[in-house]
Formats: C-alpha cells, sequence, structure tokens
C-alpha cells in the first residue's frame, strides 16, 4: 500500500485551507452539536475535500475526521483530520483556526501538517527528521522555569456543568508565569509551543483529531509531549495532553498534579 509523503500532506492542507479562506468573510450556516460545540458548512466542505482526496490518492487508508468519524476502519494506515479547528473563532470571524492533518502507520505518528490560510503558515513534521513552518526549522523555547514562561491552554465543551473545567489549573498557572493565553485552536496552541511563541500548552478532553498532528510538530521541534499523567500517550482515552520544553514540562506537570491533590 502506498504511503504518503510530506509533500501530499502539505498539498491538502493548503488546497483545504483555501475553502477556509474563501468562505471565511461569509455569513455561514452554524449547528450546534452542545450547547457550545459548533459546526458550520466550511467544517464539512473541508472535510468532504479532503476526505474525497485522500479516498482518492490513498485508497484503502483509514481515516478518523471529526465530522465523518472513522472511514474504512481497517489496516495500519490511519489519518487524523479536522477540517477546521478554532470553528467557534471561524463562526464568529476571528482569524484563528487551521487545518489539521496527521498521518500514522501501525500507531506510530510519521507526517504532519497543520496550515493557517490567514496567515499563511504551514507548520509541518515528518518522525525523526524535524518541523518546520514554511520550510523553516522550528525549535521550543529554552525556558527554563515558570515565572518567565507564557502557557497556553483551552477549556472544553462541557465547562458548564463539568467539574473538570480546567479553571483550577487556569488560576494556579496564572499567579506563578507571565500569563495564560487562551487561542481557541489546540492544533494551532501546540504548533505556536514548537516555534517557541508559547513555552508551554496543557489542555484536557481533547480528540484525536485535534492534537495529532499539532502533537508530532510539537515533539519533533523538542518538546516534550505527554498526557497530564505523564504518559506519552495523549492520542488514546482518558485524553489531555501537555506539551513544553523538558525543562518546565516536569514543573507544569507538578503544579497539575498539586491541583489534583496527588
Amino acid at each position: 500500500m502506498i504511503n504518503p509523503t510530506l509533500s501530499n500532506l502539505e498539498t491538502l492542507a493548503r488546497q483545504a485551507g483555501q475553502i477556509l479562506y474563501a468562505g471565511y468573510e461569509k455569513e455561514h450556516h452554524i449547528d450546534h452539536k452542545g450547547e457550545i460545540d459548533l459546526v458550520t458548512e466550511v467544517d464539512h466542505e473541508s472535510e468532504i475535500f479532503l476526505l474525497n482526496e485522500i479516498q482518492r490518492l490513498f485508497p484503502g487508508h483509514n481515516i478518523l475526521a471529526e465530522e465523518s468519524g472513522e472511514v474504512n476502519n481497517m489496516g495500519e494506515h490511519r489519518w487524523y483530520i479536522d477540517p477546521l479547528d478554532g470553528t467557534v473563532n471561524y463562526a464568529h470571524h476571528i482569524p484563528i483556526f487551521c487545518v489539521s492533518i496527521a498521518f500514522a502507520q501501525a500507531g506510530v505518528m510519521k507526517l504532519a501538517a497543520v496550515y493557517d490560510p490567514m496567515r499563511d503558515e504551514l507548520f509541518t513534521a515528518e518522525q525523526g527528521r524535524g518541523a518546520w513552518l514554511n520550510g523553516r526549522p522550528l525549535r521550543v523555547s529554552t525556558a527554563s522555569d515558570l515565572k518567565h514562561s507564557l502557557l497556553v491552554t483551552g477549556f472544553p465543551y462541557d465547562s458548564w456543568v463539568s467539574p473538570v473545567n480546567n479553571l483550577e489549573y487556569f488560576g494556579r498557572f496564572a499567579k506563578m508565569t507571565q500569563g495564560v493565553r487562551r487561542l481557541g485552536s489546540a492544533a494551532l496552541d501546540l504548533c505556536y509551543v514548537a516555534a517557541s511563541r508559547f513555552d508551554g500548552y496543557w489542555e484536557l478532553t481533547l480528540k484525536p483529531w485535534d492534537v495529532a498532528a499539532g502533537g508530532l510538530i510539537a515533539e519533533e521541534a523538542g518538546a516534550m509531549v505527554t498526557n497530564l499523567l505523564g504518559s506519552p500517550d495523549y492520542i488514546h482515552p482518558p485524553q489531555s495532553i501537555l506539551a513544553a520544553p523538558p525543562a518546565i514540562h516536569g514543573l507544569m506537570l507538578e503544579v497539575i498534579h498539586h491541583a489534583e491533590g496527588r
């Protein structure tokens, strides 16, 4: 079976990104998957394009996509597709969103591409070879303590009702760092850690398509990426993620475990 190249993912991400760019200024048809979990017609348009192209170019490959779920759930070749990461931003005409695509083989993430069409920024990675932004190599920051660090996070869609809502962690980190930001796109949060724009990122209650591509990009840029238990598996349930340079990853994990009373 044919494997994709990084060039294939770059092309797919840019093409899907143009769908997002073209629809950005338009009024959107918005559906609700939950109280604050939105989906627009552009999410579907981007995803349909990606599904069709991947199935045409790589027939038989398994695809896990945000809106369609599992497609051809068999074999060791697996794609993770988020056709529009940052839908709430997009629906409100806030220009912080992206397309996220990852490819794994036999459970190992191999290739990743995250494209921000508003800034024409293409973040990519290949396992064991590095991470890049528009072809320029990426490295995480040299942060060595929390008080000089700028962090980023996100909040779950069920934060209105769930006690696991990230507010406790947010409050603790806000009091011991330069600040905590919330952009609204997990994939871009991870890419920004890779690009040393942020020093660290954590989030709870995610889905595989949210973090598959960004996680590999952050790892290949030198970040330590785990779940909040410290395990390297941040793709499978119970899902959470922590990405940071090794020097502060452990410090962030300590804060989180202290907040949980461990």
